[in-house]
C-alpha cells in the first residue's frame, strides 16, 4: 500500500490531473504500473517513460538514427536563450528559414484555432521535440502535455528544463509512441501534431489514437507536415532526401516506413476511415514562399511543398 501511494503521490506532482492507460494493454492506470501486465511507467528527470519494451525495440535504430541526424545538422544549442527564443528566432542562425515557417504557423494557430478557446485549456503536444511550442502554450495560459519519442537534452524533451525559470512549473513530458498514448480517453481539449505527423508509419492509426484522447467537441490539428498535390512529387522528395542523408550520413534513414507528406488523396482516406471533417487553414508565408511553385515549374523543378493546417473536431 504505502508503494501504491508512493506512485501516486509522484504521479499527481508531475503530472497534475493527468488519466492514464497502459499504452501495452489499454488498462487504465491509478499510479504508474499496469494492474493488469504490470507495464511501469517510469519517471526521470521529470519525464514520464512510457516506451513499452517493445516500442523501444522497434523504434531504436530510427530513434539512433534521427539523433545524429539532428546533432549533424546542428540543432539544439548550449545556450538557453536558443530555446527562449523559439520559434521567432533562431539565434544559432542555422535554421532561420525553417524556424520562420514555425513561427508563421504557430501564430495561425494560436489566433485562429486556439483563439477563443478557455486558457486552462488542457492541449496534447504531438512530436514535441525541445518542447518549444509547449512552453509558448503554457506562457499563454493553456495546459500543454508535450509528448515525444526522443528524450535527450539537446533536441528532445530533455531540453524542456530551459523553461523552468520562466514558468510556475514545468508542463509534463512524455517519452511515448503516438500509436500507444499512455492517457485515458477524452482528456485533452486539442491535440497537435507539431511538425510531427509526416514521421507516422500508420497515419490513419495515428490520427485515431488522437482522437481517442480528445474531449467530444475538441479539435485535432496536423500542423507543419508537408503537402503536395500530386503524390510523385511527394515521392521524389523522399527519393532525394535519402540519397542527401546517406551521401552526408552514411545512412537513408528510412529504418521505418513513415507517412513522409500529405496529399489531397490521403486527407480524404482519413475523412471516410474516421468520419471527420478537415477544416483546411493557409497561413501567409510571405510572397516568396508562395511563388516557389511557379518558379519551380518555370525552371522545370520538382513540385516544392506547401505547408497548410488541417484540423478536425470531434463530434459531440
Amino acid at each position: 500500500m504505502g508503494t501504491l501511494h508512493a506512485c501516486m503521490a509522484a504521479r499527481d506532482a508531475l503530472l497534475p490531473g493527468i488519466k492514464l492507460r497502459c499504452p501495452r494493454c489499454e488498462t487504465s492506470i491509478d499510479g504508474l504500473i499496469c494492474p493488469a501486465c504490470a507495464f511501469s511507467i517510469e519517471i526521470d528527470d521529470g519525464i514520464a517513460h512510457a516506451l513499452t519494451p517493445e516500442s523501444h525495440a522497434h523504434y531504436a535504430r530510427f530513434m539512433e538514427d534521427y539523433e545524429r541526424i539532428r546533432e549533424s545538422e546542428g540543432r539544439g544549442s548550449e545556450s538557453e536563450d536558443f530555446y527562449l527564443s523559439l520559434p521567432y528566432r533562431d539565434t544559432s542562425g542555422r535554421h532561420r528559414e525553417q524556424w520562420r515557417i514555425r513561427a508563421r504557423s504557430y501564430d495561425y494557430l494560436a489566433r485562429h484555432l486556439l483563439d477563443g478557446a478557455d486558457r486552462g485549456n488542457r492541449i496534447l503536444d504531438l512530436g514535441a521535440g525541445n518542447g518549444w511550442m509547449s512552453f509558448r502554450l503554457a506562457l499563454a495560459g493553456y495546459r500543454p502535455c508535450a509528448v515525444d519519442l526522443l528524450a535527450n537534452d539537446s533536441d528532445g524533451l530533455g531540453a524542456a528544463r530551459h523553461y523552468r525559470t520562466r514558468l510556475p512549473e514545468l508542463f509534463p513530458r512524455f517519452q511515448a509512441e503516438i500509436r500507444h498514448l499512455p492517457f485515458a480517453d477524452e482528456q485533452f481539449d486539442a491535440a497537435v501534431f507539431n511538425a510531427s505527423f509526416h514521421y507516422a508509419e500508420d497515419y490513419e492509426a495515428s490520427l485515431r489514437e488522437a482522437m481517442r484522447c480528445v474531449k467530444k467537441g475538441g479539435v485535432v490539428i496536423i500542423s507543419d507536415t508537408p503537402w503536395y498535390s500530386r503524390s510523385e512529387s511527394g515521392e521524389q522528395m523522399l527519393a532525394d532526401r535519402r540519397a542527401a542523408f546517406r551521401r552526408s550520413h552514411g545512412t537513408a534513414a528510412d529504418s521505418i516506413a513513415t507517412l513522409g507528406f500529405l496529399t489531397d488523396e490521403r486527407l480524404g482516406r482519413m475523412e471516410d476511415a474516421l468520419t471527420i471533417h478537415w477544416d483546411v487553414h493557409r497561413p501567409w508565408y510571405g510572397l516568396k514562399w508562395a511563388m516557389r511553385p511557379l518558379v519551380a515549374t518555370c525552371r522545370g523543378r520538382r513540385e516544392p511543398s506547401r505547408f497548410r493546417l488541417y484540423a478536425a473536431r470531434k463530434s459531440a
